[in-house]
């Protein structure tokens, strides 16, 4: 007999139910605007840690291949460069890769953009939704650096590629040798810094070469750091956001980086959005904005450790 059934108690279906409508009073107060954008693209995310889904579509004369959204940032971007001010969505969003207890290639995103915030600006705001959903008090707030000196003793933003190759190979037995700062400090933070993190916390001013679509400015030390910021709710990732990259020219190069990487990885080769240029070309205002993992807050308020029992159907089991 098939098991048809969901994995996911009527209970948590009622929370998760719950949460969404206080997140659109949350945004209906703040006079945030709910967006739908589309599911399926002509173009899709460079970054070589994220991998899309294609789709082909057969016309009458031709095929061509569409991709489900990994995020609705670039179609957001988009409407902001129309002059549409402070919006939100609720959306689903794919990526390739396989499923854990924290991972389904089908999620649920919340994301926002806020025109004339700074990142700290933002990150309040993140605060203030949190507090409101999980009852919870303070949000810390911890530096990348303060936080790889507090448990490493080293300055991630200086320290060079040969040491830091030094000490995670100590730490981890790596056998890879074709691995980068990027890939040496997460693989860090994912074995040893998560699970000591507060209760809830905010991690901010990433290293440049983890910029991604945020600003890369100088911090106090006069350093180049991403101003980019997590949150982290018992030692899981919750939210991603960023001061806003709106420059066409920087954007493009970091386009054209990326997809380099991906040759050289031997990745699926994607072009850049070049509507998305065309948007920053045109004038997008200063803006911040933050993506944040539905199923993975739900996870937090029903008290349950794996993903498949908050989602009605997972990818496995559709």
């Amino acid at each position: 007999m098939l098991d048809w059934k969901s994995d996911a108690a009527v209970a948590t279906l009622r929370i998760r139910a719950e949460t969404l409508a206080k997140i659109r009073i949350f945004f209906a107060a703040k006079n945030v605007l709910e967006v739908e954008t589309p599911l399926l693209a002509h173009s899709t995310v460079t970054d070589v840690y994220i991998q899309s889904l294609a789709v082909n579509r057969s016309a009458a004369t031709s095929e061509e291949t569409l991709y489900l959204q990994t995020s609705p940032e670039f179609s957001m971007k988009r409407l902001l460069g129309i002059g549409i001010g402070p919006i939100y969505q609720i959306c689903k969003a794919f990526r390739q890769g396989e499923s854990s207890k924290q991972h389904n290639p089908e999620f649920t995103m919340l994301e926002w953009y806020q025109p004339g915030y700074s990142m700290n600006d933002l990150m309040d705001e993140v605060e203030q939704l949190v507090k409101s959903l999980l009852n919870c008090a303070a949000v810390s707030r911890i530096s990348y650096r303060d936080i790889f000196l507090q448990h490493f003793d080293i300055d991630p933003h200086s320290i060079s590629l040969e040491e830091l190759g030094e000490l995670a190979n100590r730490k981890m037995d790596l056998s890879s040798d074709d691995l980068d700062k990027t890939d040496f400090l997460q693989l860090l933070f994912g074995k040893f810094i998560e699970a000591e993190l507060p209760e809830n916390c905010l991690i901010y001013d990433f290293p440049a070469d983890q910029a991604a679509l945020a600003v890369i400015e100088e911090d106090k030390f006069g350093v180049s750091v991403a101003k980019r910021f997590e949150l982290f709710c018992n030692g899981m990732e919750i939210a991603n956001g960023y001061f806003e990259l709106l420059d066409p020219v920087e954007q493009r190069a970091r386009f054209e980086a990326d997809i380099e990487r991906r040759r050289e990885q031997k990745l699926p080769n994607y072009a850049a959005d070049e509507k998305l240029i065309a948007a920053m070309e045109s004038g997008i205002p200063a803006c911040a904005g933050v993506a944040l993992g539905i199923d993975r807050l739900i996870m937090l308020l029903a008290k349950i450790n794996n993903i498949n029992e908050v989602i009605s159907f997972t990818t496995d089991r559709a």
